[in-house]
């Protein structure tokens, strides 16, 4: 039986990165993926996915309005094109119907899905997409990395264009490492608490120096 499969993270834990080496995997074997990711997400140009280690390939840019089973049927997921896996990249992007559209695929079409994408966003607050994932994918995977701190990493802090920390925002802002750093919990609210960048601060000098208490806490 196909299953849908959610692996989340926090920024930077190397999420892409897995997802392409998982469909190149499938392909080294003869066999035909389909990747996709929102289309406002451009970081590497539309319909691209690129990791940080220079990981690429190309991908089927969606919107929030479009039918993924559809799409996927169109596709010949009815079983004319041999489809044997679908990924999805930056899956806390699908709304909360394309993601039941994702469980049809694997429940009704018997390809599995393979979501990879952030569970909460800056705010510490679910996307609407990552909490349909975690409430009925059929295996939930953690894929981990280290606060500055060297504990596991689990929130995300934004930085605005001075590097200075933001509490407030729209939820969905693309961005890469230059926008969002990963922290463990504890001092992820340490330094959403504090007033991180002042006046006489170069322009992401606030965060950087956050980073450098942080490592020397847990040294003393």
């Amino acid at each position: 039986m196909a299953k849908l499969y959610f692996h989340y993270a926090t920024m930077n834990a190397g999420k892409s990165t897995l997802l392409l080496q998982a469909s190149y995997n499938y392909q080294e074997r003869g066999m035909r993926t389909v990747t996709l990711i929102a289309s406002f997400d451009d970081r590497a140009g539309k319909g691209r996915i690129s990791s940080r280690i220079g990981l690429q390939s190309d991908a089927i840019a969606f919107d929030p309005s479009d039918d993924l089973l559809a799409l996927i049927e169109r596709l010949g997921g009815d079983g004319t094109g041999n489809i044997a896996c679908v990924f999805v990249d930056e899956a806390q992007f699908l709304s909360p119907e394309q993601v039941w559209q994702l469980a049809r695929i694997a429940d009704r079409l018997g390809i599995p899905v393979m979501a990879y994408g952030l569970r909460t966003d800056f705010q510490g607050k679910l996307f609407p997409g990552s909490n349909t994932l975690l409430a009925i994918a059929d295996e939930l995977r953690e894929v981990r990395t280290i606060c500055h701190c060297g504990r596991k990493a689990t929130m995300v802090v934004r930085l605005g264009a001075d590097g200075r920390v933001m509490k407030e925002g729209a939820q969905v802002e693309v961005g890469g490492n230059d926008k969002y750093v990963s922290f463990c919990r504890r001092h992820w609210e340490d330094t959403m608490n504090e007033a991180v960048g002042r006046e006489d601060e170069p322009a992401g000098a606030g965060i950087k120096r956050m980073i450098a208490e942080v490592c020397e806490s847990e040294q003393t």
